[in-house]
């Protein structure tokens, strides 16, 4: 595994749980692009000296049409990649995904700690409690939109996905 991989997943699993608990984040009404309804969109407080954050949001596709998630861009960070964490074995890895987000039509998609995700890299700030972080995502159907992502507590907790 190269060093900056082994450094991102480090980052996202301290600044990250596989567990949830607390509430949604107030402003979390529903976003809508065509057939595409996004919510529960946040993000996590960095640690000191953390190079990457993680994004996580709800994607549900109430259209006809398969759609993908295929780029994100935001202002705050040099470059945003789409993510995946999963075992493979008794290892836990985490690789770019090149051709994007599968969002099957007539469902919702979880991007969450410890599975898809968005990551940001070459942040340019450390997020921070409290804050807000600006993302444009890109799909290949629905095109693009401009949402917000508040920033939570580092560590365990934070978001509800129901």
């Amino acid at each position: 595994m190269k060093t900056f991989t082994k450094l991102a997943f480090l980052g996202i699993f301290a600044a990250t749980s596989i567990a949830f608990s607390g509430a949604a984040a107030a402003d979390d009404a529903p976003v809508k692009l065509g057939d595409l309804e996004i919510t529960s969109a946040f993000t996590k407080a960095m640690l000191p000296g953390q190079p990457v954050g993680g994004g996580y949001l709800t994607i549900k596709n109430s259209g006809k049409s398969d759609d993908m998630l295929v780029s994100v861009a935001s202002p705050v960070a040099g470059t945003v990649e789409l993510h995946e964490m999963a075992m493979q074995g008794e290892v836990m890895k985490m690789r770019r995904l090149d051709t994007g987000i599968a969002i099957p039509a007539g469902k919702t998609v979880e991007l969450t700690p410890g599975g898809l995700h968005l990551m940001f890299i070459k942040v340019k700030e450390p997020f921070t409690q409290g804050g807000k972080v600006p993302v444009t995502l890109t799909f290949e159907k629905a095109g693009k939109i401009d949402i917000t992502l508040p920033v939570e507590a580092a560590g365990p907790g934070g978001h509800v996905h129901k």
